[in-house]
């Protein structure tokens, strides 16, 4: 590397130190114009496995694609705010790896988990975080006014509470989850959006480590069958809907009248049927709140049809459940 020949020992834990770091490499990044639009981990694989991309050579290269990179390919700034953050390491034959990558999105940059995010307190970002926050942009949009308390479950980087946060500039906005990565990344990036004082990342197991009612829900839970059960993406249950239903009983308990639930989740579609939204019907039965469920795409992960998790499915589609409270 530019500096040195090592790279710094990673203790496990982060200081402030390497969070400031990691925010003025957000921050420098904004000044060079740098934008990366993050793919499905199938297409990313696909895109690195052609002639030519094994290893790095531009920057996003590196913190776009995390691909290996050698050392002169980064301005010496980078590296170094890279070092300071404990976010690279060796990757053999001289080669050098971020353990980060910066994604783009709503004008704003986001770090998030390198690619493979294979680890288990891994923070994703992808196709799912633009549906999602887009979803939740348009409807505090279009209730900004009377957004004073908002909460995003499961809020990974942080993405759907910024959003929000944008466009509700008097409400307080909750990001909640239960793995301390996706906390300290949602912190930093609510701090590079300009957000940091009305966005209050939060460790707490769906809604239990937060009091009161809010006037907007907002999640993109893991809602697919993962095999290997890792935190970030196995949604529970034999369809993956567990935890997705289990937030439209929370949001049932704890949305205040005039209040939204927001949530963007996914199902295998089995002989043309919906478990999800059968089961969504079911669950919002008898509590007052007028709802509505579509489908955003419908068909998306078709490589996981190839597992016997989705052995049954026929497609696999990302829908949009959205349920208010009258007032």
């Amino acid at each position: 590397m530019t500096t040195t020949e090592t790279a710094p020992a990673g203790t496990g834990e982060h200081t402030l130190a390497a969070d400031e770091a990691l925010l003025q490499l957000g921050r420098e990044l904004k000044s060079t114009g740098y934008r990366f639009t993050t793919v499905t981990p199938e297409t990313h694989a696909r895109v690195n496995r052609r002639p030519g991309n094994a290893t790095a050579r531009t920057l996003r290269d590196v913190l776009g694609w995390s691909r290996p990179f050698a050392e002169g390919v980064l301005p010496a700034t980078i590296v170094d705010l890279l070092r300071a953050a404990d976010a690279v390491e060796p990757h053999g034959d001289g080669l050098w790896r971020s353990r980060v990558r910066f994604s783009s999105y709503d004008d704003e940059l986001f770090v998030h988990s390198a690619f493979p995010t294979d680890a288990p307190d891994s923070v994703f970002f992808g196709p799912d975080t633009y549906r999602m926050a887009d979803a939740a942009s348009a409807h505090a949009a279009g209730r900004a006014g009377s957004t004073r308390r908002a909460v995003d479950i499961g809020c990974g980087t942080g993405a759907g509470a910024i959003a929000v946060a944008k466009r509700a500039p008097q409400a307080e906005v909750f990001a909640v989850d239960i793995n301390d990565n996706a906390l300290r990344y949602a912190r930093i990036n609510a701090a590079l959006a300009g957000v940091g004082d009305r966005v209050r990342p939060t460790a707490s197991n769906l809604l239990d480590g937060v009091d009161g009612a809010f006037d907007l829900i907002i999640s993109n839970p893991p809602f697919m069958i993962d095999p290997a059960g890792r935190t970030y993406r196995d949604g529970g249950g034999p369809d993956g809907n567990d935890l997705s239903l289990t937030i439209i009983d929370v949001a049932a308990e704890r949305l205040a009248p005039g209040g939204s639930l927001v949530l963007f989740s996914g199902c295998g579609i089995v002989e043309g049927h919906d478990p999800l939204r059968a089961a969504a019907a079911e669950r919002l039965e008898g509590t007052g709140l007028a709802w509505d469920y579509r489908e955003v795409d419908p068909d998306v992960y078709d490589e996981e049809l190839d597992g016997e998790a989705y052995a049954r499915a026929e497609r696999i589609a990302v829908v949009l459940l959205t349920a208010t409270r009258p007032r």
